[in-house]
């Protein structure tokens, strides 16, 4: 079989999951044959060797069935760099970086303040804004030990300096009396119910997922520790479901009294990130 070929066995059985089965299935060639794009589309005809043919049909296969592509290739795409990721970690989302954006305004303004990545994950948000602001003081924190093994990997991939904590959201900062003027959260925000019936679910960590009965128990427990880690003015992030606007705002409203909140919207015009000047 040729790399023509082979490309365009895989299309049929990428047609159901992918929204661009033509680039997904030239991805995992190239992972397969370590080359890039323009290889393949320069030398169709290149035969491919038994090994790489089976080995190229066992990724296709894998994700014909719904393995979402950035765990296949172990890689993904966050706003101005690549991030390790693993089934360990939630896989960064486009939606995600009209959170960071925010954050790097506000510290674009301040490049020596103390920032914290709440339930970092990957550490995208954290290694990010550290990479680009090497002034800043970021913390990053996850209540799950395998994550941070990964945050931690991404971290010295770009030479980020993040000091990581595990625990519980905000808990270590507390215990260890420090204070920030930025909080990144993107929490868990899909409510109990909804879980199983998202494709996601089958793959992706629960733990990141799962944000309890209405999906703002998570968020409503950081409300509450907000007081004890915020300075006066500072600014906090919170990534929801686009049906968590106006419930999400109750809440900042309720837990924290602030001086202004505001909600911006994805993409797709959706509600998504909650802005909130405490």
């Amino acid at each position: 079989m040729i790399i023509g070929e082979a490309l365009q066995s895989a299309r049929p059985l990428l047609n159901p999951v992918a929204n661009l089965p033509n680039l997904e299935a030239q991805l995992l060639l190239c992972e397969v044959l370590g080359v890039e794009r323009s290889y393949l589309l320069a030398h169709p005809e290149q035969p491919l060797t038994p090994e790489q043919q089976a080995q190229y049909t066992a990724l296709v296969r894998r994700r014909a069935v719904g393995e979402p592509l950035p765990y296949i290739l172990g890689r993904r795409a966050f706003y101005d760099r690549e991030f390790t990721v693993t089934p360990s970690v939630l896989i960064p989302r486009p939606e995600t970086e009209l959170l960071l954006e925010q954050a790097l305004i506000h510290v674009q303004a301040r490049p020596d303040a103390h920032v914290v990545d709440v339930g970092t994950g990957s550490g995208a948000l954290a290694v990010t804004l550290a990479a680009l602001h090497p002034q800043a003081r970021v913390y990053a924190t996850d209540i799950s030990p395998v994550a941070l093994e990964i945050a931690r990997h991404n971290a010295a991939r770009h030479q980020a300096a993040v000091t990581f904590y595990e625990g519980d959201l905000l808990l270590p900062l507390v215990e260890q009396h420090i204070q920030v003027e930025v909080v990144m959260a993107n929490l868990p925000y899909v409510a109990s119910d909804e879980v199983p019936q998202l494709a996601v679910s089958q793959y992706e960590p629960l733990l990141a997922l799962d944000g309890g009965g209405d999906g703002l128990d998570i968020i409503r427990r950081l409300l509450n520790q907000i007081p004890q880690v915020c300075t006066p003015g500072a600014l906090v992030l919170l990534e929801i479901g686009a049906e968590q606007g106006e419930a999400a705002l109750a809440l900042v409203q309720e837990k924290l009294t602030p001086q202004q909140a505001e909600i911006f919207k994805d993409y797709a015009d959706l509600n998504r990130i909650v802005r909130v000047i405490v």
